[in-house]
């Protein structure tokens, strides 16, 4: 059984992580927040782009543009794997990570892209060396998502990879955080027409100089965005699920301080049981 002593030490050092794991879960709860405004600042930008998409494609009879065309049939697939830049976050980045893993197994020899200093090490601990890779937490995450998005384009475009594929994490709410996979490129066109919102009438929309070319500037900035959006997006699901582990480490460590505490009791208890034992043996000593 332990010490007193031991078991004192241990209560501190349990009470020292707990004021730790409070305090990062009030800091993940204030930054949730701010990632769940930046998500829905985002939102009107990004359903102005895709109706824009859609009326384009709908007025042209033939989009001949990369991104709507197959890729090279004999080069390896392109993936994107999304991450958060730390840990403390319960299996959330390892969800990630073992469903890019899965990916691999299907499609060997992909080619990688990670952004996130997890899915970097997770890319070189699975052989993948040294690749494009870019932090979640950027200055910019704009502009690393342009640079995400010019790199995995540029390859597409000159045939080095057939497709283009993410694998981020979806967040379904604040205690379930889902990894998905997704292609991005080359875009399906019965896709975007299926997003359409409803059969009433249409506005008339011209496009100058020609919907074509229109579309060809369009679709590098929608695949911009769908980047950023997904790092967007991944930012607020880690803070929920630091949130969620943040405070399941709390509740632990009160419940460790409360059985430690009961311990210590009882071990004090059994000393000062123990010294009346023999104050009372030694008294009835000297009286025999």
């Amino acid at each position: 059984m332990a010490s007193v002593k031991d078991l004192r030490d241990q209560i501190r050092s349990l009470k020292n992580t707990q004021q730790i794991t409070k305090a990062m879960k009030q800091v993940a709860a204030a930054k949730i927040r701010r990632a769940e405004t930046a998500q829905k600042q985002a939102r009107p930008y990004a359903d102005t782009l895709g109706e824009m998409l859609r009326e384009l494609v709908a007025a042209v009879s033939r989009v001949d543009h990369p991104f709507m065309n197959p890729g090279n049939s004999s080069a390896p697939s392109g993936m994107i794997l999304m991450t958060a830049d730390k840990g403390l976050c319960g299996a959330f980045n390892a969800n990630v990570i073992r469903q890019g893993e899965a990916f691999l197994r299907e499609h060997p020899g992909t080619t990688m892209y990670s952004v996130g200093v997890k899915a970097r090490q997770a890319v070189r601990r699975l052989g993948g060396g040294d690749h494009p890779s870019w932090p979640l937490n950027a200055p910019s995450k704009l502009d690393a998502a342009r640079e995400v998005a010019k790199a995995a384009s540029t390859a597409f475009v000159e045939g080095k990879i057939s497709e283009i594929v993410l694998v981020s994490s979806k967040m379904v709410s604040m205690l379930v955080q889902r990894p998905q996979t997704q292609r991005l490129v080359p875009i399906a066109r019965d896709g975007i027409a299926g997003e359409t919102g409803g059969s009433g009438p249409k506005a008339m929309v011209e496009f100058a100089p020609t919907p074509e070319a229109v579309l060809s500037q369009l679709l590098p900035k929608y695949l911009e965005f769908t980047i950023f959006s997904a790092m967007l997006e991944t930012d607020a699901a880690f803070f929920a699920a630091q949130l969620v582990a943040m405070n399941n480490a709390t509740d632990n460590a009160g419940k460790l301080i409360d059985e430690y505490t009961i311990q210590m009791n009882n071990a004090r208890q059994a000393a000062i049981t123990k010294e009346l034992l023999e104050i009372v043996g030694g008294a009835e000593a000297l009286n025999g």
